[in-house]
């Protein structure tokens, strides 16, 4: 194997508590503790036990785009570069901010080829259903587009991450912001990709004493840039700690046998059944 082999990635771990939880400028107040739980991304762990490039689209929205940030270089896809890098300083990281404010499943399915297949990426963070929510949208159309989205991804082999809405006064106000929450959560579980919960993750700081009103801007919809650096923070601890994790084990499939005849079915007349055959599946 290249440098990035599975010992090289192993051997960073004693230092990625400490880079990944740490802000990336000093002025800024440290992220509250809570953390969600590792997301799955083989695909990413494999270019980097193959010493590749690792290419990460956000796809999404104004969250995505990073409204209300100061900078382009808060929003949260920058700020995942910037960690993923400290965490890995001998790889090397692309994230690729394919966000554009007012949209949501829909047209963010309607521009799947151009903004993200075109590009051949490792990883699809998909943040969707804010604005579905806010514009109530149907919940039958939002899950089959999500759904659409997802079987797309999964046939080349790109790493899905889902990405639900943030705690904020407007998307709160929606009922539907559940209901799609709920959805993305269902989804994840029927195809077995990974869900991060924004609206978890604002959960576990509020319990720590840190209001949402703190990771927000004053249009009471949108993230302020301690809020892109903590989701930031949060999604590459997640990530890392998904690269560490044991490779789940393959599910085994056991075909059909074929109906046999009472003869070939009689071992004396030397025509055994065979066993079934168990494939690994991929």
């Amino acid at each position: 194997m290249g440098m990035y082999s599975k010992l090289t990635i192993l051997s960073c771990c004693a230092a990625i508590g400490l880079a990944i939880s740490a802000p990336s400028h000093a002025d800024e107040r440290a992220c509250p503790t809570s953390s969600p739980p590792p997301v799955a991304v083989p695909a990413i762990k494999k270019r980097l036990t193959s010493n590749k490039e690792v290419l990460i689209v956000a796809l999404g929205s104004s969250s995505t785009e990073g409204w209300r940030a100061t900078t382009p270089a808060n929003t949260y896809p920058a700020r995942l570069q910037s960690d993923l890098g400290v965490a890995y300083p001998l790889a090397h990281f692309a994230v690729i901010n394919r966000g554009i404010g007012g949209e949501d499943a829909l047209e963010e399915m309607g521009r799947m080829d151009k903004d993200v297949i075109s590009l051949r990426p490792d990883l699809v963070i998909w943040q969707v259903g804010a604005n579905g929510a806010m514009a109530h949208s149907d919940p039958a159309v939002f899950r089959k587009l999500v759904s659409t989205g997802i079987e797309r991804l999964k046939a080349l082999n790109i790493d899905v991450v889902l990405m639900d809405n943030q705690r904020s006064p407007n998307i709160l106000a929606s009922p539907e912001h559940l209901v799609l929450e709920r959805i993305l959560s269902e989804l994840a579980v029927q195809y077995r990709v990974s869900l991060f919960s924004r609206g978890a993750l604002m959960d576990g700081w509020k319990r720590e004493g840190a209001n949402y009103d703190q990771f927000l801007s004053d249009d009471s919809v949108h993230m302020n840039d301690l809020g892109y650096h903590c989701t930031a923070d949060a999604l590459s601890s997640a990530i890392v700690a998904g690269l560490h994790a044991p490779d789940p084990p393959a599910i085994a499939k056991t075909t059909t046998p074929a109906v046999s005849s009472p003869a070939s079915a009689n071992p004396a007349s030397g025509n055994p059944v065979a066993n079934p055959t168990v494939h690994a599946s991929k």
